[in-house]
């Protein structure tokens, strides 16, 4: 993916902004993207690997990516200690 969409990009200017919208990041995600919250999420893990996100976003990536790496350290923790 050389260059970003449209859709790319909306996706992480929604990210930088998400937690303003009353309604919920899931009914905000099916309004403005059409998509279930699993499908938005596995596109927008796919995109926080692209170096073109990087560079249209370097903050909201960089934070994408620490919560993405918590989270399978968390997963793997549970695993671990189950």
């Amino acid at each position: 993916m050389a260059d970003l969409t449209d859709e790319h990009r909306a996706m992480l200017d929604f990210e930088r902004v998400h937690w303003r919208y009353p309604a919920g990041k899931e009914s905000e995600v099916r309004e403005r993207f059409g998509l279930s919250l699993s499908t938005y999420q596995k596109r927008l893990n796919a995109l926080l690997d692209e170096p073109a996100a990087v560079q249209y976003a370097p903050s909201t990536v960089r934070r994408l990516r620490r919560l993405r790496q918590k989270r399978i350290a968390a997963r793997r923790q549970s695993r671990t200690s189950a």
